[in-house]
């Protein structure tokens, strides 16, 4: 009620019209249980991620009628649902169905793997799932990439960036939760790295202000991180089973550093240790801090 007296606040109670508590920016949904045949598993990954998303004010706060939306997974590895190394499937669905409920024109969920794009998108269970709920879904055209400028970038200055990622009405960053090798945590930010073309591999050179670079030009409007399954150990490409753990948690906000922050301590770890969420903090992106976001948290 900070710019509203009592008076006034009064009279719009009584008109109904009293101003809304304004939407969370970020929202964490966890289940109590943790289900372990196939089906079940995936009806949690969908309630969930709907829950995190009714916490946040619901799809049409991101999206709506006649928009074209782009889903960006991690669809980067050749591997099943269960060994997380890519995102959920059921999480992606989730998502899509809820982009043509608010009314959006057209879903493309797309990615740029570092594998084989025919195995990555068969095998992870990715493309079927977004199919069945209605999006398009292909692995993107090395050929459409164009070379753009990063305004305020500190290594990263010019880089092949696919347009269809940075020109849709919505833009949904939707990243799985795994431990990585060389930067602690692969979570939302460093999923954007799949928005680009040419020799990524020279980001790891100084991966942290890399990242920051990417994911301050690139700017999703919706983060979702998918922690059904969580990634703990030989990230990112994972394989083993034993490395695998559950955290039923799906997490959603309009601060990917904050998501980010959350996200790094499903994995055990600060967040001021996953360099590029320190170098986003830092550079104003959104804060590590995400505990001051109050964020709403949700048990579905």
């Amino acid at each position: 009620m900070s710019d509203w007296n009592r008076r006034r606040f009064l009279a719009a109670a009584l008109a109904g019209s009293a101003p809304a508590a304004p939407a969370p920016a970020l929202a964490i949904a966890h289940s109590k249980t943790s289900p372990s045949d196939a089906r079940r598993i995936a009806e949690e990954a969908r309630r969930l991620t709907r829950a995190a998303l009714a916490a946040l004010g619901g799809m049409a706060r991101f999206t709506g009628k006649g928009q074209n939306v782009f889903i960006k997974p991690n669809i980067s590895w050749d591997r099943r649902p269960e060994q997380a190394a890519c995102t959920n499937p059921d999480v992606v669905a989730a998502l899509v169905e809820m982009c043509f409920e608010a009314g959006a024109a057209k879903v493309v969920v797309s990615d740029n793997p570092c594998v084989t794009a025919e195995k990555s998108f068969a095998r992870s269970g990715i493309r079927e799932a977004a199919e069945r709920a209605g999006a398009r879904c292909y692995p993107m055209d090395e050929r459409r990439f164009r070379r753009m400028a990063i305004p305020g970038a500190r290594v990263v200055r010019q880089w092949e960036i696919y347009p269809e990622a940075i020109e849709a009405g919505c833009l949904i960053n939707v990243a799985i939760v795994k431990q990585h090798s060389l930067c602690r945590a692969a979570l939302g930010m460093k999923n954007l790295m799949g928005v680009c073309g040419g020799a990524r591999n020279r980001f790891h050179q100084d991966i942290g202000r890399a990242v920051a670079d990417i994911s301050g030009f690139v700017r999703p409007r919706l983060v979702v991180l998918d922690a059904i399954r969580v990634l703990t150990a030989n990230g990112p490409t994972g394989g083993n089973l034993a490395d695998v753990q559950r955290r039923d948690t799906i997490a959603a906000g309009v601060d990917q550093v904050a998501v980010d922050a959350f996200g790094a301590t499903l994995l055990g770890i600060k967040p001021s240790d996953v360099s590029y969420v320190a170098e986003g903090h830092a550079r104003g992106l959104g804060t590590m801090d995400f505990q001051a976001l109050s964020p709403a948290q949700v048990e579905a």
